[in-house]
């Protein structure tokens, strides 16, 4: 609810500070007065386009601050205010101000924390709701008609909310194996050759270094056997070194027992034909396992280098080939039980589309059914208001399968006739301003029950009517603002006379300087305007007795 309003540099107004109570509060004035101006101003509050005409003359800015008592709407405002880094607290008051200057600039603020005009503009349309002959939102956007029907008819769309969630899961599942399946089958040949070849190599991991430290034996003995043969003809053979020490014990033996130091020579040369007998041994396992095998040599490195070949060719290390032979392998085998894969998932997603489906219909025939209600209160509404000859319907098409969303498969849109046998169109195309704003209010009136915004302002909804129906919408505006508040800048005396507050506005000139005032009105005043509103600038008796009865009957 709106309960302040300051003002400062707005065209004609230069400094402006105004108190609104619950209930409907009128504003009244002669024409030019600036009632367009008040609106303006809040409008800018509200995040409206900021005009830099707007700018008192001689001025360097001008600045609208609104406040609120935000009520239900106190939650959702610090939702989408935590959103975007600011901190406002649930069900604390709300204050939005706007700052315009002279070249265009302007800022704003959300509770004293800078924002953009699209934030105030979101939370705006949370606390209040302007209908004007010109306003293109609110009830006058076909998108937001099927949440006013479901809000009037209390169709639930939760329901299929999440049996569309469901279905759209299934559907880009099944989605996805379906490209999966179809990108791999386009490399199934591939996959079948490279699998073949793998898995005929058998590569293993750590078989590289094996092969690699192998080779590298099998070269270093190579380079080793000439050295070991001729090792080999020193110390063995006829001539050899060992059978020459074998010669010298044969004859050491035979005159050792001459003397005792030949006795011990013989015993260290026994102990040399020992030793080299052992390292003849040893240069013979030596040579044998230095011997390549010329074949196995060939053998190995042959092995090698296609191992490395293999890995280079598909850009990997060669102790991954096997792990890479393993994962083509397993897509192969996902090619070939893909089909099987698909027919599940193409299953789940005609299940969960025929559930979705299923909900929607039947959120269309609750829509159907409230649209058949909401459609006959607005025509007990028309009548009173001097649109006897104007039809209602609340059109429910079905959307195209691509539009089909969480909110069910209908396009919901507000359709009127001004005519016998005129076609139905939209609210903005076929209605004149004063049509226009007395068939927002049967709406208003119709919707009372499902909420909006708990300020509500109406811009001279009363235009070129009179007497009773403007009596009428006198009372249907104090139905409004039951509960709530409705303000409207009105020009009849008869919707004036149903305010709980009234506010006159008023200009006034002091040499060159025109300025705007609001000035809130007692009884007495109230009786005052509503007889000037009767009958003109020279009030009569009887114009105020009128305005009595006025006053009385409500």
């Amino acid at each position: 609810m709106l309960t302040a309003l300051s003002i400062r540099n707005v065209v004609l107004i230069e400094a402006l500070d105004l108190e609104f109570a619950p209930g409907l509060g009128v504003l009244t004035g002669e024409t030019g007065a600036g009632k367009s101006i008040l609106l303006d101003s809040l409008g800018l509050a509200l995040g409206m386009r900021a005009d830099s005409g707007l700018v008192r003359a001689g001025e360097a800015q001008a600045s609208v601050t609104a406040s609120f008592d935000p009520g239900a709407a106190g939650a959702r405002i610090a939702a989408l205010a935590e959103e975007t880094g600011l901190e406002v607290e649930p069900g604390e008051p709300i204050l939005i101000r706007r700052m315009l200057k002279a070249d265009g600039g302007s800022r704003a603020f959300l509770n004293d924390q800078p924002c953009s005009a699209t934030l105030l503009r979101e939370v705006g349309a949370m606390l209040v709701e302007i209908h004007g002959q010109h306003d293109d939102r609110g009830l006058l956007n076909p998108a937001g008609h099927r949440a006013l029907l479901d809000s009037f008819g209390r169709c639930d769309s939760a329901g299929v909310g999440q049996s569309h969630a469901a279905w759209r899961a299934a559907a880009d599942a099944l989605g996805r194996a379906r490209e999966e399946v179809a990108n791999a089958a386009r490399d199934r040949d591939y996959l079948t050759h490279v699998v073949a070849e793998l898995q005929s190599f058998a590569p293993e991991p750590g078989e590289e270094a094996q092969l690699a430290e192998e080779r590298a034996t099998m070269q270093k003995g190579a380079r080793l056997l000439d050295d070991l043969s001729a090792i080999e003809a020193l110390i063995g053979g006829s001539e050899g070194g060992l059978a020459q020490l074998r010669q010298a014990a044969r004859r050491l033996d035979r005159i050792g027992a001459e003397h005792p130091l030949l006795a011990q020579a013989l015993t260290l040369l026994d102990r040399a034909l020992i030793d080299a007998s052992e390292a003849e041994d040893a240069l013979a396992q030596a040579a044998e396992a230095l011997n390549a095998d010329p074949a196995r040599l060939e053998a190995v490195e042959t092995r090698l280098f296609d191992l490395r070949a293999l890995a280079r060719k598909h850009q990997v290390q060669a102790d991954d080939l096997a792990a890479l032979a393993e994962e083509l392998a397993g897509k192969l085998a996902r090619i070939e039980a893909g089909e099987e894969g698909l027919a599940a998932l193409e299953a789940e997603e005609r299940e969960t589309r025929a559930a979705y489906e299923a909900a929607a219909k039947a959120l269309s025939e609750r829509r159907a059914e409230a649209a058949e209600r909401l459609d006959a209160a607005v025509a007990g509404e028309l009548a009173p208001l001097k649109l006897d000859a104007a039809k209602f319907r609340t059109s429910v098409e079905p959307l195209p399968e691509s539009q089909w969303g969480p909110g069910g498969a209908d396009r919901v849109e507000f359709l009127i006739s001004t005519n016998p046998g005129a076609p139905f169109a939209p609210l903005t195309k076929i209605a004149s301003g004063g049509e226009l704003s007395r068939f927002i209010l049967a709406l208003k009136v119709a919707l009372a029950e499902q909420g909006g915004a708990q300020t509500m302002i109406f811009d001279e909804i009363d235009r070129g009517v009179g007497g009773a129906v403007a009596s009428a919408i006198g009372e249907r505006l104090a139905r409004l603002a039951e509960g709530g508040q409705v303000i409207v800048v009105t020009h009849s005396p008869q919707v004036a006379a149903r305010g709980a507050t009234h506010m006159l506005i008023a200009k006034s000139s002091e040499g060159t300087v025109t300025r705007t005032g609001v000035k809130p009105l007692d009884e007495a005043g109230r009786r005052e305007e509503i007889a000037r509103m009767l009958s003109g600038a020279d009030i009569t008796a009887e114009a105020r007795a009128q305005a009595d009865r006025l006053l009385e009957r409500v």
